[in-house]
């Protein structure tokens, strides 16, 4: 079966914490790579995510212990929405 994978960045800029996680993340920008399986029988090419890895530490961090941990893609998108949302000024 066909796997495409998609390797980016996601950048934190406070800390965050995942159920995964048993202790808080630091702020920093992180590898995240998506795997996707090919979606056969369809008239239209498709895709199905069948992995979703988040690479720990951050990349600015070059010692300590490197893992990689699977992550519920939407989990990390709420995480990712409070980031954004915590990090903007407050309106007067």
């Amino acid at each position: 079966m066909p796997i495409r994978t998609t390797d980016t960045e996601v950048t934190f800029k406070r800390p965050f914490m995942l159920s995964v996680f048993d202790t808080w993340q630091p702020a920093g920008t992180y590898r995240l790579v998506v795997d996707e399986e090919e979606i056969f029988g369809l008239s239209f090419l498709a895709y199905r995510r069948t992995a979703t890895l988040l690479h720990t530490p951050a990349i600015s961090v070059q010692r300590g212990r490197h893992q990689v941990v699977e992550v519920d893609p939407e989990e990390l998108a709420a995480a990712l929405d409070a980031d954004v949302l915590a990090s903007r000024p407050l309106e007067e």
